[in-house]
């Protein structure tokens, strides 16, 4: 079975839910303390041994680009007087960690059009798909667990985490699953965020997927779905019926972060900024003198 050596991760949305704040900066730059949420998913994917990051964009998207590029010798020359080592190796390090692949996105909207964007530099090999502003704290990396589970069943892998109220399942992609081995499970069916009272599961399949090249033909065959647009989900749910199997892993030792939700984005931002080793201490006891 073919290794994973690539990653795509979408990056054109318009972030309407931080405007004006994504007016001109991509949401996928929007900042954890020090670094963009971004650069949280790519460090997952080198975790994970993957090394091919294939980043598909949008307008007003150069920011990225920049991110992951060598630092300009002005910035690096203003670190060198300040006697700043550490941060010279940090940000040489961004663009040395990984081989960066850029496409603009082409097509009609849908999460599933990004995807097929990226074909030309897939080829002819299963990959994976990361979503540019969420990530998953845990050890092992998310995607390590996913890659263990595909070369273990092959298939299509998605990555799976059980939602505790009900009233959220409405925002995510639920499964219809069936038990296979621990935290592996069949999926029969995913429904796109459902009503919560017919929702199959409370296993919410997002954020990572592990996909077969025949997922860029099922795309091509798609007519748009709910609100009009090519949803990754509805090409996923054409090759299971077409026999290629579909498994969830449940991720173990992890932890979730929306970054696409404003109030989520926040409890981020706190709850990372009190493991940060440069500010924890002062920034909790800022937190602990609130008058809430």
């Amino acid at each position: 079975m073919n290794k994973i050596r690539k990653v795509v991760i979408p990056a054109a949305g318009f972030g309407t839910r931080f405007l004006p704040q994504t007016k001109a900066m991509p949401k996928e730059m929007l900042p954890i303390v020090d670094k963009p949420v971004i650069q949280y998913v790519v460090e997952e994917a080198v975790m994970s041994g993957v090394k091919d990051i294939i980043i598909v964009t949008g307008a007003l998207k150069r920011a990225i680009e920049d991110h992951f590029d060598l630092p300009s010798a002005e910035l690096i020359k203003n670190l060198e007087n300040g006697g700043k080592e550490k941060l010279i190796e940090s940000v040489r390090a961004i663009s040395e960690v990984a081989n960066f692949i850029y496409i603009r996105q082409k097509g009609p909207y849908g999460n599933g059009t990004p995807i097929l964007s990226a074909e030309p530099a897939i080829e002819d090999e299963p990959f994976a798909v990361m979503w540019g502003d969420e990530f998953i704290y845990s050890s092992p990396p998310r995607l390590k667990q996913m890659v263990d589970v595909h070369e273990k069943y092959g298939g299509i892998v998605i990555s799976g985490v059980k939602i505790g109220k009900k009233e959220d399942l409405k925002r995510y992609g639920i499964a219809d699953i069936t038990p296979v081995k621990d935290n592996v499970y069949k999926i029969n069916a995913i429904v796109e965020k459902p009503d919560p009272d017919s929702a199959p599961s409370n296993l919410a399949t997002h954020g990572a997927y592990i996909l077969p090249p025949e997922i860029f033909d099922a795309l091509r065959r798609l007519k748009p779905g709910k609100g009009g647009e090519i949803w990754l989900v509805d090409a996923i749910n054409l090759l299971r019926d077409e026999g290629i199997p579909v498994y969830a892993v449940e991720i173990e030792n992890g932890k979730y972060y929306d970054t696409g939700d404003k109030l989520e984005y926040m409890k981020t931002v706190v709850e990372l900024a009190l493991e940060h080793p440069d500010i924890n201490g002062d920034f909790r006891k800022f937190l602990k003198d609130l008058k809430l």
